[in-house]
């Protein structure tokens, strides 16, 4: 699989190719269930800017974009400046009538050196964010790990690599629970770490760029064997944070701790045989990869069977610290697309992740894509069979387009309305779901386009030096759908449904 397809693939930057009918539905704020929380996130190198700023240190991002390698717009030595412009930010969000923000904490800000001293500056910025939330009326979402690790681990031990990283991690997460945590109920120990074994250790287009030929062409790595031992590292330094927080801090602070995961709906081309069963491996891989040992303390057995010794085991202690180690799941859901059967020999050694998956995903070269609701509801009724119906968060869902878009952006607003019609279905169909995020509050420094694409209900100039923020039409919808107004959403009927799933344990 080509290092661009990938890219486009784990971007949310395709085009489905199902072909479905649309039905109408009318809802409004209030048809959701009571205390369902509505909100929108952005991450910390994407939108605080003041990179080496009251003690910040380099994460793995700022080398990456300063490297020349990257080929990536713009920098997030700036980004929204939302360091300097917090308490702004904060208005608009009160003003649009956000319930809940959703952000993450720089490490390198907090802990500069990734382990040892804690950053006065940095701790001091994160209570004033926190602080301005909630006087007004916001509550904070904390995501502990947004893919910037401290550059200085990544130098010491090769950061995710390495089982030092867990004692690493868990004294970091000491550190925001004991300071944070008497305001903040709601933490996420981990962005998309189904993604980033993928980008960053198979076909190294993110940091910290490591991959073998003939999956990418990295000064170092091994795409291989790598992501498989990146990804147990992951599940196991959020088993030992969330072990903590619950151990130490749970009882008295009576927070949540939860994990995040990057899901697809995934349909079979056709209703062969063959298709059903590759778009049930694609599910297995990209989702039950990390979801099955959450729930089922194991990875799904398809996974086991195809990736075979290069899978790390759980010892029984690990299972148990990982199984039933969440409040919540936060799930990041963009599109749905569609999976084909593609053979491959799986006696080859020499093969990455997405060979031993050995499905076709089917793709278009495009940064933008048609809004496809219905995988919304599918994923979460998927979820609530196959996982036992788990407390849910929408953490991210939104529209991409380029940088020069106008703010009339009428598509976003369409595609916002259907999803969350769909998240409506869901819900009223018994899904657990209680709360939804749009990705994101503003335009941000995207990490796999810089500057290039947009998100944002809001606009930012950046090309003004005071980064002025303009609110697109997305904003003005989503803050009358808060207050009351109604909405209405275009969702489109099922055709091809992958089978239930081989996860189960």
């Amino acid at each position: 699989m080509k290092a661009k397809t990938v890219l486009i693939f784990l971007l949310c930057i395709l085009r489905g190719s199902v072909s479905d009918e649309d039905i109408t539905l009318r809802y409004r704020k209030k048809d959701f269930p009571a205390g369902f929380l509505f909100g929108a996130g952005t991450s910390a190198y994407q939108v605080e800017g003041a990179a080496a700023e009251d003690g910040r240190t380099p994460s793995i991002w700022d080398t990456y974009v300063h490297s020349g390698a990257s080929g990536i717009m713009g920098t997030g030595d700036i980004a929204c400046d939302q360091y300097h412009k917090y308490k702004g930010d904060v208005k608009l969000m009160k003003d649009t009538g956000l319930d809940a923000y959703r952000f993450s904490i720089s490490w390198s800000r907090l802990i500069p050196n990734g382990r040892g001293r804690t950053n006065p500056k940095g701790l001091q910025y994160y209570n004033n964010l926190i602080n301005e939330l909630i006087g007004n009326g916001i509550q904070p979402h904390i995501t502990l790990f947004h893919y910037d690790l401290p550059q200085a681990l990544e130098d010491e031990y090769e950061g995710w690599l390495s089982p030092k990283i867990l004692k690493d991690f868990e004294a970091y997460a000491d550190v925001c629970f004991r300071e944070f945590g008497d305001r903040v109920k709601y933490w996420t120990t981990l962005n998309e770490p189904n993604v980033l074994p993928l980008l960053g250790y198979d076909i190294g287009q993110i940091p910290p760029q490591r991959c073998s030929y003939p999956f990418g062409s990295c000064a170092k790595g091994n795409s291989v064997v790598e992501p498989y031992i990146v990804a147990q590292n992951l599940l196991l330094a959020h088993g030992h944070a969330a072990r903590l927080y619950k151990e130490k801090y749970q009882a008295k602070q009576q927070g949540f701790v939860g994990l995040n995961i990057f899901v697809y709906w995934f349909v079979p081309s056709t209703q062969s045989p063959e298709d059903v069963s590759a778009a049930q491996r694609a599910q297995d891989f990209i989702t039950g990869w990390f979801v099955n040992p959450l729930v089922f303390g194991d990875y799904p057995i398809i996974v086991k069977k195809n990736a075979g010794s290069k899978l790390p085991s759980f010892s029984k202690s690990q299972a148990k610290l990982i199984r039933g180690s969440y409040d919540f799941l936060g799930l990041n859901h963009y599109t749905t697309i569609d999976v084909k059967h593609e053979d491959h020999n799986l006696e080859v050694e020499e093969r990455d992740i997405f060979l031993d998956m050995f499905a076709k995903l089917n793709l278009k070269d495009s940064f933008e894509f048609p809004s496809k609701p219905l995988g919304m509801q599918r994923v979460l009724e998927y979820f609530k069979r196959v996982y036992g119906n788990p407390p849910i968060y929408i953490h991210e869902n939104g529209f991409v387009t380029l940088f020069n878009e106008s703010l009339n952006d009428t598509r976003r607003v369409r595609y916002l309305r259907g999803y969350l019609g769909s998240l409506l279905n869901a819900i009223r169909n018994g899904s657990d779901t209680r709360g939804y995020f749009v990705w994101s509050f503003m335009d941000v420094f995207e990490l796999l386009s810089g500057n290039y694409t947009r998100y944002g209900l809001y606009h930012v100039d950046f090309n003004d030096e005071d980064l002025k923020r303009s609110p697109k039409q997305s904003a003005l919808w989503y803050s009358n759908f808060l207050q009351g107004g109604e909405s209405f959403s275009l969702i489109q009927k099922p055709v091809n449904q992958p089978q239930t799933s081989q996860s189960a344990q």
